[in-house]
């Protein structure tokens, strides 16, 4: 208890008092969930189906009490699998050795899904496009792992193997993977991570200078090609994609630097990275915006506000600056709450600061943290500062309008029913068609409707509903309330709303 008390403390004395100010009603409040080496998910000596599944729920539970609504789930961390496939391995960060399948058998990622759209997550399958392993012994790659089957498709640079970005064949492998997951799931999103071609290891050298003489004429250098390798894989995968859902979503989390400015003055930031997105993973996601082969982007700044060689503040207005039409949300590094040796990382203020300086520039819709295993541990006092101020009220995800999706159709609320435990409705829509999710608003009987602010959120409903009802339990009683209800698509549109009902709740 005095523990809890005080981080209430914490957050009335540092986090500004957001109460004055208002909450947006649309945010991506969003967590990166590791499983590489068990990072998040699931704790290594958890192998045993039931154990796993109950850690999985009992994880949703808390990231839901938090206020969050995404979740970036790593579902292929080394060209291994959390579901069945017959294109790569299951993972050894599930079972313990790769290739070996649940006990009792179950499809993780399937379990994974269902549980997170009953809490009404949006859930988007993380991969690592490149990465073939996390060390360089081959004794631990099973024989299925394409590693194993198409050694020529790989390289070994520094303590691992990665596949070689210049073959055709290693984008039509990725592609095959991403066709296969958008295929057999309902997932939300397809997200990448920034390891693309890989971090720079001084003295190292990539070993690609064969695959630049056979594949690279045209192109004035080797930096050139490799950022060319990678758009063709970025902009396959978009068509792939789109032409088997449009409605899932295709995002990456680049490094946080684009360039710096010392190599290009016009549009670079301001500050002095050791590496850089563009320069140094060769991946030009300025392009990738431009050209509208994402829908996302996620740039991960893990530093404080005034680090003097990137600075949270200025890397986060240049990517305002230059969100080109796409969403952009900001990463955000929660693991370094509390556990680091800048001073700005022991201060209570300095992520709620973050958060609201997102909030304040036009473009940037919003935050993903890496990663749950740093949420669960409230650093100080941060993830009751969520609950209790930044994230009190509901948030819809912003709207994707991008994407090829139909509107929701207007909401017919059939029934409410005055329940002793709370107030039961039942609603259909117009046309054949039912939402991806409701938004139910509850207003006082004399009050103006107004969707605007999300106070006037009563409840965001479940994914897919199967069963169109839901109780709500008002703040008062022997009062009147209004009660709207709008259908939400895969694009988070809302549709035209229903017409108000009011109910009187008595004592």
């Amino acid at each position: 208890m005095r523990g809890k008390l005080i981080s209430i403390l914490f957050l009335l004395i540092f986090t500004g008092m957001e109460g004055q100010q208002d909450l947006p009603k649309r945010e991506m409040r969003g967590v990166w969930i590791a499983t590489v080496v068990n990072i998040d998910f699931p704790p290594k000596d958890l192998q045993r189906s039931k154990d796993q599944k109950r850690r999985w729920t009992d994880m949703l539970d808390s990231l839901e009490d938090m206020g969050l609504n995404a979740l970036f789930v790593q579902v292929r961390p080394v060209s291994d699998a959390f579901y069945p496939s017959k294109l790569e391995p299951w993972s050894a960060y599930l079972t313990g050795t790769q290739g070996k399948a649940p006990r009792p058998y179950y499809d993780p990622l399937e379990f994974m899904l269902e549980e997170a759209h009953k809490r009404g997550f949006e859930f988007h399958a993380w991969l690592n496009p490149y990465r073939a392993t996390f060390g360089r012994k081959l004794d631990l790659v099973a024989d299925s792992h394409p590693l194993k089957q198409h050694p020529e498709w790989f390289v070994r640079y520094g303590t691992r193997y990665y596949y070689n970005p210049a073959f055709p064949e290693v984008r039509a492998h990725i592609n095959e993977v991403i066709r296969d997951l958008v295929s057999r799931y309902d997932i939300d999103g397809i997200h990448f991570d920034d390891y693309f071609y890989p971090y720079k290891i001084q003295g190292e050298v990539f070993p690609d200078s064969t695959e630049y003489a056979r594949f690279g004429q045209g192109f004035a250098n080797i930096d050139d090609w490799r950022r060319n390798n990678v758009d063709l894989l970025i902009e396959s995968l978009h068509g792939t994609i789109r032409s088997i859902d449009p409605a899932v979503k295709f995002g990456v989390s680049p490094f946080g630097v684009w360039r710096n400015i010392a190599l290009d003055p016009q549009k670079g930031s301001n500050t002095r990275a050791g590496q850089t997105t563009y320069d140094d993973l060769y991946a030009d996601v300025l392009k990738w915006m431009e050209e509208g082969w994402i829908d996302y982007l996620v740039p991960q700044i893990y530093w404080h506000i005034g680090f003097d060689l990137a600075d949270f503040q200025i890397l986060s207005e240049w990517w305002n600056e230059n969100s080109l039409g796409t969403n952009v949300f900001i990463g955000h590094g929660a693991y370094r709450i509390g556990n680091h040796s800048a001073p700005e990382w022991n201060d209570p203020s300095e992520m709620p600061r973050q958060i609201r300086l997102n909030r304040s520039l036009k473009f940037l819709y919003g935050s993903v943290f890496f990663s749950a295993r740093s949420l669960f541990s409230n650093p100080l006092g941060f993830s009751d500062s969520l609950s209790l101020d930044l994230y009190r009220y509901p948030a819809l995800l912003p709207e994707y309008t991008q994407l090829d999706v139909p509107k929701p159709q207007k909401v017919i609320i059939r029934k409410i029913k005055n329940r002793k435990d709370g107030i039961q409705i039942k609603w259909k829509e117009e046309g054949a068609a039912k939402g991806y999710y409701y938004t139910i608003y509850r207003f006082e009987a004399e009050e103006n409707i107004n969707f605007d602010h999300p106070s006037h959120i009563a409840r965001i409903t479940p994914y897919r509903m199967k069963k169109l009802k839901i109780m709500d339990y008002p703040p008062k009683t022997n009062k009147k309330y209004k009660y709207v209800i709008r259908a939400v698509n895969e694009k988070h549109q809302e549709g035209v709303p229903s017409e108000p009902i009011t109910v009187f709740y008595e004592e």
